[in-house]
């Protein structure tokens, strides 16, 4: 049996997995203490699935810390990761992956053995990850997943000019002033963040699978966003917010 943990910047998730399959899975806020967190889930972890510590055979970390991790026999890194777990539970066939995190989002383009073709990363800004949006909807009283339900009642989605996440809060605090409906200000959100990603994946090859991993696949109407402004369909993986670990334990 084998361990992957993602110790991301915002959240931190563990595995373990049999063969290829998942037994059990942890997460938790990665925090000040990223290190102790991560021995705490798969401590976590390794409760859940009934197995003792000794009979890991392997522990691979990946991630923000991956590095920090003094428990792992390897680290791998976050796009290789998303990499390999996409092109397993994609069937083994190319594919094009959608990333969205805590602090960054990547696009990753994955070829026929699996192994990464090209990626790009926005890790310069807030505007276009999952801290974006948090920030978000904390102006707007919900939380990320809040923000994602009120999108979904949209009668009219407002245009958010602003592309740096600093602005952007100034124009939504004016539009509430202005009276503007708290679920076309979520909508224009994230149509502002889907945009963002549809530039990202114009970037690769059109004639392959579009699969979306990584927290901000949870977001509820994200990926519809996304899908309208790209023009292409996604498929969001299973246990999106897991992927990157499930890639680290089977590599």
């Amino acid at each position: 049996m084998k361990a992957g943990i993602d110790i991301g910047s915002v959240m931190t998730k563990c595995v373990i997995v049999e063969g290829n399959r998942v037994i059990a899975k942890t997460i938790s806020r990665s925090g000040p203490m990223p290190e102790k967190i991560a021995e705490n889930i798969l401590q976590q972890a390794l409760k859940n699935a009934g197995i003792e510590f000794s009979q890991l055979e392997k522990i691979v970390s990946t991630g923000y810390g991956r590095h920090i991790f003094s428990l792992n026999h390897k680290t791998v890194t976050e796009v290789s990761a998303a990499a390999k777990a996409s092109f397993y539970l994609s069937g083994e066939k190319p594919c094009l992956v959608i990333d969205v995190g805590g602090q960054d989002t990547k696009t990753i383009e994955v070829d026929r053995r699996g192994e990464v073709v090209d990626f790009l990363m926005n890790d310069k800004c807030a505007a276009g990850t999952g801290r974006f949006l948090e920030m978000m909807a904390t102006v707007l009283e919900t939380d990320i997943y809040g923000l994602g339900k009120l999108a979904l009642s949209a009668t009219k989605p407002v245009v958010i000019n602003s592309t740096c996440s600093v602005f952007a809060e100034s124009e939504v605090v004016s539009l509430l002033a202005h009276n503007e409906r708290k679920e076309n200000i979520a909508a224009g959100l994230l149509n502002a963040i889907a945009a963002r990603i549809a530039t990202m994946m114009s970037h690769f090859h059109k004639d392959v699978p579009v699969v979306f991993c990584g927290g901000g696949a949870n977001i509820p109407g994200l990926k519809e966003s996304i899908e309208k402004i790209s023009g292409r369909q996604i498929h969001i993986l299973e246990n999106p917010q897991f992927v990157v670990a499930f890639g680290a334990a089977i590599s």
